[in-house]
């Protein structure tokens, strides 16, 4: 059921994207260190590093005085939807500036790929990984860097402006809210 919801939220992804927005403007912290955080995430969700997401978008925003949480956010731009596209961006890409591993994105099945590159890493296989994974992952380690920092910078400038202007316009909605009240008291 989880799963599902993770796919299909029940609640419908505008409301999801909604809550997000909420719960991510909300955070106690100043709108660069949720936009920092958030960037930090979402640009290392396109790195190949498929399980430690979370953790290095964590170090890189504690690096940088990002928010963790807002980078825990963020890593929800890899997800299964979004993987597929990712990982072929990022393959062709270093295929184009230059880290070609003499395989073709027609023959590599990333799922399999992924898969096969934990259980020899869990077994240090070191002759496997260098033989079959590295002409794969070479190349989606090379395009995913400058991805990585496209990303970083198309989302962090847009964050920190709409965490802004959300506090600003909710600080205007408070005040006048306790002159509402103030005037109730008074008059």
């Amino acid at each position: 059921m989880r799963f599902r919801e993770f796919l299909w939220p029940r609640m419908g992804w505008r409301r999801s994207t909604e809550y997000l927005r909420h719960r991510l403007a909300r955070l106690h912290a100043t709108p660069h260190e949720i936009a920092a955080g958030f960037a930090c995430g979402a640009a290392i969700a396109v790195t190949p590093f498929v399980g430690t997401h979370l953790v290095v978008a964590a170090a890189l925003a504690w690096l940088i005085r990002g928010n963790i949480i807002a980078s825990a956010i963020g890593s929800l731009l890899g997800n299964p939807w979004t993987f597929p596209f990712i990982w072929i961006w990022t393959f062709e890409l270093g295929r184009w500036m230059g880290f070609d591993g003499n395989v073709s994105t027609d023959k590599v099945d990333f799922v399999t790929f992924f898969g096969a590159m934990l259980k020899a890493a869990l077994r240090f296989d070191v002759r496997f990984m260098f033989e079959s994974v590295w002409p794969v992952l070479g190349p989606m380690l090379a395009g995913s860097v400058p991805t990585a920092i496209a990303i970083w910078l198309a989302i962090y400038f847009p964050i920190r402006s709409l965490v802004a202007s959300y506090r600003s316009r909710r600080e205007i909605r408070r005040l006048r809210k306790e002159r509402t009240l103030l005037k109730e008291t008074l008059g």
